[in-house]
């Protein structure tokens, strides 16, 4: 698909940030360079690689971080992971827990009555177990990653880009992504705005053990939480290792620098009344309540993904998630456009897509961290929330923001079901997701009269009139969205949002021309019976 050979050397002119322009000798090394190999860069590199775009991954850690920042995935993340095949080493590796109201700002509030997914759960699972099976996955597809590999310069020129690595390296790609966490060096080299509010307040986390009882640790932090929602100590097994996150004295500014054991320490002992005898530390860090939004996520041929794009308070649980669905809307785009096959506008819609998501979610943990202050004006709208929360359908719509299944990107007028990311759904020839495992779009046909000729090389038509289909639709759109007509057909993109729904041939035609570029003659196979 790409254009480029493998470790050639290419002679171009770049132009570097200043404006710049020199010619310069760099190994072309894949189609995509992506800057980061954590679970976003690491996603982004499994999409492009479903459809055979050469990804290079560069690293700058030489070994994997033990260190667990997210401790599992949302609702739409287990999703993505279905529709790809991969959920079921993921259950493996995890633990279900019930999507409870206290996933929102530390609510005690029970899990809604009814979700609109097949999978009504948090799946708790450490980050370095994510990080571990989406390099296997990624890998698996062919994607390359190299450690140790430090970005510091970066180019672009009407061709492609050049990457200036700390060795000397210069490596050349048709598009480059940046995926390289909150102090981005991909961002600050494209000069991208980073607004927001700095962090006001800073808490220590950490693994550990712990030398007292458990029911001692439970009592104390039960004690402590029903004010400090910023506190905590969790077990993390049976060796007497546990979580522990509690407020941090003050901001350190250069947050490299890790907290030593001394100084979790005397802030248990300064929330708590006591120290807990923790010792034996596997890891110590810090994190924040700093809040900012990239202004772009595309410079020409560079873009952003993930906490390169936008950094919040961890409350909630979204960062992760977030950045893993920025690579599953990007990546199919992007290949589509270094394949040939993008009409106009589909690889900036990622920014206009995504950018708008990341707004919402900084609004709702900067609504969260309000929520879980300790001064009298929070804790009355926490007391008031509290009460509105008992209603089901705020309670709901709460839990739908959080976990990412209550997302509806803006195509136009249309079904009420265009935009919003489709469920799984039980067909005749098994379920919807496992048709959704190679990363192509899908007309779900219920009528048999739909055709996707001139596109099935991107799409595929499964055909199920069964009245079963008829009758999960129904109860979908009546149960979740309020009284509307089932539709014909349903045209899924490939990370599975609604992209057209009716029963006219000419509308589809449109719709498919939209997202998947103009038709080709000779590809004209006949539909899947489901």
């Amino acid at each position: 698909m790409g254009v480029f050979a493998m470790d050639t050397t290419d002679t171009t002119d770049t132009t570097d940030a200043t404006g710049t322009t020199r010619t310069a000798d760099a190994t072309v090394a894949a189609d995509v360079i992506v800057v980061g190999g954590g679970p976003t860069g690491l996603m982004l590199a499994a999409e492009l690689r479903l459809h055979g775009v050469r990804v290079l991954v560069l690293e700058r850690d030489a070994e994997p971080t033990p260190v667990v920042r997210a401790l599992g995935l949302h609702v739409r993340s287990i999703e993505v992971m279905d529709q790809r095949g991969l959920l079921e080493r993921f259950l493996a590796e995890g633990k279900r827990y019930p999507v409870a109201g206290g996933f929102f700002a530390a609510m005690d509030k029970p899990a809604p009555a009814r979700l609109d997914t097949a999978h009504p759960y948090v799946l708790g699972i450490p980050q370095p177990v994510t990080d571990r099976l989406l390099y296997e996955h990624a890998t698996g597809l062919g994607a390359e990653v190299r450690r140790s590999r430090e970005l510091v310069g970066l180019s672009q020129d009407e061709r492609g880009v050049t990457a200036e690595l700390a060795d000397g390296t210069r490596l050349r790609s048709r598009y480059l992504v940046g995926c390289d966490g909150g102090r981005s060096t991909v961002r600050k080299l494209l000069g991208v705005g980073f607004p927001g509010e700095p962090a006001r307040r800073q808490a220590l986390l950490g693994e550990m053990k712990v030398g007292v009882e458990r029911e001692t640790v439970a009592a104390v932090v039960a004690e402590v939480r029903k004010t400090q929602k910023w506190f905590g100590l969790g077990p993390m097994g049976t060796d007497g290792v546990y979580r522990v996150v509690v407020p941090a004295e003050g901001v350190t500014e250069d947050r490299t620098v890790p907290p030593t054991l001394d100084e979790v320490k005397r802030q248990l002992r300064a929330y708590a009344g006591t120290d807990f005898g923790v010792h034996s530390p596997r890891w110590i860090s810090r994190f924040g309540d700093a809040t900012r939004l990239a202004e772009r996520y595309r410079v020409g041929r560079v873009l952003l993904a993930g906490d390169a794009a936008h950094v919040h308070p961890p409350v909630g649980g979204q960062g992760l998630n977030l950045g893993i669905q920025d690579a599953f809307n990007l990546g199919w785009k992007l290949a589509a456009e270094i394949g040939g096959r993008a009409p106009e506008g589909l690889l900036d819609s990622y920014e206009s897509e995504r950018h708008q998501v990341a707004a919402d979610v900084l609004d709702s943990t900067r609504a969260q961290t309000h929520l879980m202050s300790t001064d009298p004006g929070p804790q009355a709208v926490r007391r008031l929330l509290s009460e509105l929360m008992d209603f089901e359908n705020v309670n709901t719509y709460l839990i739908e923001k959080l976990t990412g299944i209550g997302i509806r990107y803006d195509f136009g007028e249309g079904h009420d079901l265009l935009g919003r990311r489709m469920r799984d759904l039980t067909l005749k020839r098994g379920r919807l997701y496992e048709q959704m495992h190679d990363g192509r779009g899908l007309l779900l046909d219920r009528t048999g009269s739909l055709s996707t000729a001139g596109w099935t090389d991107v799409v595929d038509h499964v055909i199920d009139d069964a009245q079963e289909l008829h009758g999960q639709l129904h109860g979908q759109l009546h149960g979740q969205l309020g009284e509307l007509d089932v539709p014909a057909g349903l045209l899924l993109r490939p990370d599975g949002y609604v992209a057209w729904a009716g029963e006219d041939q000419k509308d589809l035609d449109a719709a498919l021309s939209r997202w998947f570029g103009p038709a080709r003659s000779g590809t004209t196979a006949g539909p899947a019976t489901a």
